[in-house]
């Protein structure tokens, strides 16, 4: 796979941006990527040091329309912290 298929988008919520002050960034990867797979794909997409990664699987929501009943995609969210002396990721573009 290459480094930008594994990377879908950053998940832009109230508590994955608290988490940027502490160099951490939340992204929806992949489902078939590994830690290893999303460490280098970061590293060579965003030119930055990773130091940890913590993925998860997201179940998808059950809805509803009437009386018909489905469920939301599944995904797979990833949290990267970088090291100290890396620099910040431009999630919103230059400001």
């Amino acid at each position: 796979m290459e480094s930008r298929d594994i990377i879908l988008r950053p998940v832009v919520t109230e508590a994955s941006m608290a988490l940027i002050d502490n160099k951490r960034y939340t992204f929806d990867v992949d489902p078939r990527a590994t830690k290893t797979q999303v460490k280098k794909a970061i590293e060579e997409i965003f030119e930055v040091t990773v130091i940890k990664i913590n993925i998860m699987n997201v179940k998808g929501k059950l809805k509803r329309q009437g009386r018909y009943a489905g469920y939301t995609k599944k995904r797979r969210k990833a949290i990267v912290q970088l090291s100290a002396d890396s620099k910040e990721i431009q999630l919103f573009g230059e400001e």
